[in-house]
């Protein structure tokens, strides 16, 4: 029999024409779309999303869960493979990106981490009025209730986002210890209860950093829960391009059931039409594509696509930025609870762990075992450690930035990925996640197929200060976790491989103590650390700046009002448009690009209360 084509029932109430049309349905497209909706029933809206529906699905719900998002088989991510680079010792980086209503805040690791304000105030000085921390912090405040204290300065107490410490029991005693032990060790650095305050009294403190037993995210609570009766979501619609007429302004959009999630559907291309304004929010390794399919991009980028030119538009997918991830795994007591056996699928833990949370919100599954955090920066007595090479780059993009880290460093309560070719025994992760890499790289069409994997330069590496920052990070970070209790030893073929004789060998078989010597390294040792890091660095899943909000003539895509240049009645809303990178993890980024696009739109088309 032949196979049946799949063909999804649009509803009923569908309609040939919007108000506004949502070209991606992630973390900012349902931060505006709900706004607005919400601020205005008369407001027709579209949501049009390539992934699947989050609503009520207990893998969006729980947090522990998270990993089962980045499966190989996953119907919920969208994987890029980069082109093979002499910097990441001939490899290729696969970057997952979210494909699902809520885009990253359906599925990420739940961690809540905000900015620097001199990040948000280098987009303002890049000519973007409106975008300054000043501008921003209060969105910020208006999109989070944090349960930890109501009052704390620069946080919200009433806003959709709840921010918690995590569920009963969700606390891993890696993450104690990290936090136990990094201030004894680290005399320099305090233990604080605030790390996300926008300011230097953030930087080189160790404090804690987690979630709600029940994950707080953007579809249920700006969309599903909220009863908008004027938005309309469709999953599985993958945007192929924008209509554009004649005088130069986006009038709709053109879309196609997605085969990558069901692989029998139709070829049918349907259409939809915008009365008031597309706004592309397909994230930043939607968005760029989404553009260059319509016509508007590098003229270069086109002509090898043999896509028609309807405006030159060079910066589009120019400059691919991203946080790299160098993570180096060690043996911790096997009477240490981590997140091994969920992320080996133990059949016999994971419905216990299922029902627990069920029965109070509580355990492993309202987690995500990274519960103690520090935003590193070198003191100035540590400042030669990193090398002559570094030196200069910190003079010239640190020190006048005193709230901006170096990395975000913390030891996870498990070893993430494919574990079936290792023992099963019990792991922590010194992870290090590099906040202003150097390196950037860039993103664009292959073809005019939707389906067709990018032409992708993840740019990983290709300066070498960012080495030399996560060399340092390694050796701090060892340092560190061989001093906690539950240390047994290092997992040696992920590390760097040091000669026998090297007295950087990996010969600890248990913690040592608070006040033993610190590790001494040669020029061959770093060298080896240097050549693990290219081996090893991958993705924090922090993709951004495909299609930066400053001005043409450097390379902007977007200006402060996020309109397309050249491109009428077309915006972009999602992480996209940063046109510099934020220390964070960037879903709270996402979260108020949204928050801003709305106040912007809102203003644009007379609506009040957003």
């Amino acid at each position: 029999m032949p196979t049946p084509v799949f063909s999804p029932a649009l509803p009923a109430s569908l309609r040939a024409r919007y108000d506004i049309i949502f070209a991606g349905g992630g973390t900012a497209a349902c931060v505006t779309a709900g706004r607005l909706a919400a601020a205005d029933p008369n407001l027709q809206i579209l949501i049009l999303e390539s992934g699947p529906s989050t609503k009520d699905k207990a893998e969006h719900i729980q947090p522990g869960q998270a990993i089962t998002h980045f499966a190989p088989t996953s119907q919920t991510m969208q994987f890029y493979k980069s082109r093979p680079s002499q910097s990441l010792a001939g490899r290729s980086v696969i970057v997952p990106s979210a494909r699902c209503v809520g885009g990253g805040s359906s599925i990420n690791f739940a961690l809540y981490n905000r900015p620097a304000a001199s990040d948000l105030d280098a987009w303002g000085q890049l000519g973007n009025p409106g975008w300054y921390s000043t501008d921003l912090i209060p969105l910020f405040q208006k999109a989070e209730t944090y349960e930890i204290d109501l009052n704390k300065p620069t946080h919200g107490s009433n806003g959709p986002l709840k921010v918690s410490f995590g569920g009963p029991g969700a606390l891993m005693d890696i993450g104690k210890q990290f936090l136990d032990v990094g201030p004894k060790f680290e005399q320099s650095r305090p233990l604080s209860n605030e790390g996300n305050g926008f300011n230097e009294e953030s930087i080189n403190v160790f404090y804690w950093i987690s979630q709600s037993g029940r994950r707080s995210d953007v579809a249920h609570h700006y969309v599903y829960n909220k009863g908008l009766d004027n938005l309309t979501v469709l999953d599985n619609c993958l945007v192929k391009r924008i209509i554009i007429n004649n005088t130069g302004r986006a009038t709709g959009v053109e879309y196609i059931f997605n085969k990558s999630v069901h692989p029998s559907s139709t070829d049918d291309i349907l259409t939809v039409q915008a009365a008031r304004l597309v706004v592309i929010a397909a994230g930043a390794m939607g968005s760029p594509l989404i553009l260059e399919r319509s016509g508007i991009g590098s003229k270069d980028v086109l002509e090898k696509a043999n896509i028609p030119i309807i405006h030159e538009l060079p910066g589009v997918g120019a400059d691919y930025q991203d946080h790299p991830f160098y993570v180096t795994p060690y043996i911790v007591d096997p009477n240490t609870d981590t997140y091994d056996p969920l992320y080996r699928g133990d059949t016999e833990l994971w419905p216990k762990l299922v029902a627990q949370w069920e029965r109070d919100g509580s355990g492993r599954m309202s987690g995500n075992g990274v519960d103690g955090v520090i935003k590193m920066r070198p003191l100035p007595e540590e400042l030669e450690e990193l090398g002559p090479e570094f030196t200069e780059h910190f003079r010239t993009a640190y020190v006048n930035n005193p709230d901006k880290p170096l990395f975000w460093l913390c030891a996870s309560a498990g070893l993430g990925g494919d574990q079936s070719q290792l023992p099963h025994l019990n792991y922590s992760c010194l992870c290090i996640v590099l906040g202003y890499p150097e390196s950037k790289g860039s993103l664009h069409i292959a073809s005019e197929d939707p389906y067709a994997p990018p032409n992708f330069d993840s740019g990983f590496l290709t300066k070498f200060v960012d080495v030399a920052a996560l060399r340092w990070g390694y050796k701090k970070g060892r340092e560190l976790v061989r001093r906690l209790p539950v240390h047994v030893g290092a997992l040696t073929p992920a590390h760097p491989q040091f000669s026998p004789d090297s007295l950087a060998t990996l010969t600890d078989v248990g913690p040592v103590a608070i006040d033993a010597p610190k590790i001494v390294y040669s020029k061959e040792d770093d060298a080896a650390i240097d050549q693990n890091i290219r081996q090893f660095v991958q993705t924090s899943w922090h993709s951004l700046g495909t299609c930066p909000m400053k001005p043409l003539a450097m390379g902007g895509v977007v200006d402060s009002n996020l309109n397309v240049y050249g491109i009428q009645g077309l915006k972009i809303a999602d992480l996209s448009i940063a046109p510099s990178n934020v220390n964070s993890n960037t879903n709270s980024v996402a979260v108020v690009i949204g928050e801003k696009a709305a106040v912007i739109i809102a203003e644009e088309l007379g609506i009040e209360g957003v």
